[in-house]
């Protein structure tokens, strides 16, 4: 049936038997109607039922309230539609680092009748053309801040590049009536699309729903959180990682709690927001957490009531640790792009420290072998998932049949599960290199890295490391080897944060004369490893 004008996004999706069963949709807090707008209950409906002056947004400098956030979303909605010719349908990506007019963009898109496609500050130029190219967008609302990466993209599919910040967007929304009437998606009208690093140099697009957006809402916050409409949030994810969409957007604003942005969220910014405006919940990564602990006597965090890491495995010792020094519990949770948020994790009432927790309300989970079968309890095996959302890549059959299986979501973890139900994360089934919270595909790297005109091979691999979980190590065989020095590994280190997300650059190089192949010629990374 037909959604929208612009069908891409719905042509593209997986057939209906290579898609995950979804379980649990008949329990009453996860039934939608046949049409839906999600902004409608999480924006809309705090000013219908009189909440518009309660704070929304807040950051170091603004507060935002519930009305504002309305208004400057109709606004921007009215340029995307009149100005820049937005079809319903259309995909329209956002770059931006977290602040409130991004919010006011990711509401826009959906009022508009676009599809969301939210990407992280650190992206280049690169990157984000492969994104724009695989999913088709034709239209960009870029914080001006971030312009100068924006300027050097390419791409025959873009029509409209709009720049806020002070600038065009804001100028075009001056004359716009701050009233709009919503598109009226269907429930199963695809909302945003998610770009997951795989273990191919091409990018995964995962699509999720209108109800997808509010059901998540429905299953972590309630089991984990229990928030209310006086609970600020904050944390470090972008919202460009629906780890971080979910945190610090969709969650307080459909309880109609706030949330507090940062743009840059160092462990110090994190803890003297806490101290300074009350906040109560907070999600980051272990790393963050690991680091925080260190700093927390300097500051008053007595307002926080809950702490949430995810992104990476959580060790343990970063959780006694935390406990030791504030006596909260951090409450761990494994989640994937592909399944929108987090479906096991734990409550104040059954966390069990080195556990990730059980299957939460809208999700069951169990244990798998290569064949598919049940595992017994304590063998480590493939993670298998379902529930309320599940696994839709665009475009990509052959790895929707990897991540599907009888209906199941293979999320490409190692888990072993105890007597009482309990996971325990054990390693990842491939070659993703989880660092500081960020998903970073060896062979992405390696990508980067064999376009050095210094290079003639490489392979990258994850070392582990106590800070960061894992470190990206590469082993480099240069062209001519004699020009191994510590000179030229940061001279390469240096530039790949040049043409890459810095993020994802080797913290770790060995030069080596040739790596492990086997006898067709493929590299033995086991053996770099």
């Amino acid at each position: 049936m037909k959604h929208y004008e612009d069908n891409f996004a719905h042509n593209s999706l997986p057939d209906l038997e290579l898609q995950p069963e979804y379980t649990f949709l008949d329990l009453p807090q996860f039934q939608q109607p046949e049409m839906l707008n999600c902004v409608d209950r999480l924006l809309d409906n705090h000013i219908r039922e009189g909440r518009g002056n309660n704070s929304c947004i807040r950051t170091f400098e603004e507060t935002w309230t519930y009305q504002d956030l309305f208004e400057k979303a109709n606004q921007i909605a009215h340029v995307l539609v009149d100005d820049l010719g937005l079809k319903s349908g259309n995909r329209v990506l956002i770059r931006s680092a977290n602040n409130p007019m991004m919010v006011a963009c990711w509401f826009a898109i959906l009022k508009a009748g676009g599809i969301v496609v939210a990407t992280m500050p650190l992206l280049r130029s690169k990157e984000l053309t492969t994104i724009i190219d695989c999913a088709e967008i034709s239209h960009v609302l870029c914080d001006k801040d971030l312009e100068e990466e924006m300027h050097l993209v390419k791409s025959d599919f873009l029509k409209q590049t709009c720049f806020y910040g002070n600038s065009q967007l804001e100028e075009l929304m001056a004359s716009k009536t701050k009233t709009f009437d919503n598109y009226h998606s269907k429930s199963d009208s695809v909302a945003l699309i998610g770009f997951t690093s795989g273990t191919t140099g091409l990018p995964k697009m995962t699509a999720h729903y209108h109800r997808d957006i509010l059901n998540i809402c429905e299953a972590f916050p309630q089991y984990s959180l229990q928030p209310t409409p006086n609970d600020i949030f904050t944390g470090s994810p972008p919202l460009g990682f629906t780890f971080g969409l979910g945190g610090l957007v969709l969650f307080p604003m459909y309880f109609g709690a706030s949330t507090f942005l940062i743009e840059k969220p160092s462990p110090d910014l994190l803890l003297q927001a806490i101290q300074d405006f009350k906040i109560t919940i907070c999600f980051t990564a272990p790393t963050a957490w690991r680091i925080i602990t260190t700093k927390v006597q300097d500051y008053n965090i007595s307002s926080l009531r809950k702490c949430v890491s995810a992104g990476e495995t959580l060790p343990l010792k970063v959780w006694q640790d935390w406990y030791d020094v504030t006596g909260l519990k951090i409450i761990d949770g494994i989640g994937a792009t592909e399944m929108l948020h987090i479906f096991i994790s734990s409550n104040e009432e059954n966390i069990k420290p080195g556990a990730t927790g059980k299957a939460i309300t809208g999700y069951e989970a169990k244990i798998i072998d290569k064949q598919g079968n049940e595992l017994p309890r304590n063998e480590a095996g493939r993670l298998a998932v379902r529930g309320i959302t599940g696994c839709k890549y665009l475009n990509r059959e052959e790895k929707q049949r990897e991540y599907v299986e009888n209906g199941w979501n293979i999320t490409g973890d190692i888990f072993r599960q105890d007597e009482e139900g309990y996971f325990y994360f054990v390693a990842r089934g491939d070659d993703m290199i989880i660092s500081s919270g960020y998903n970073i595909a060896a062979i992405e790297v390696e990508s980067v890295l064999l376009t050095h005109e210094a290079i003639l091979e490489c392979a990258v691999v994850g070392l582990p490391d106590s800070e960061r979980g894992m470190l990206v190590c590469a082993h480099i065989v240069l062209h001519d080897t004699t020009k191994a020095s510590d000179e030229m590994k940061l001279s390469i280190q240096h530039w790949f944060k040049e043409v890459a997300a810095p993020y994802k650059y080797p913290r770790v190089i060995n030069f080596v004369e040739c790596l492990p192949k086997t006898e067709t010629g493929k590299i033995q990374r086991f053996k770099l490893k």
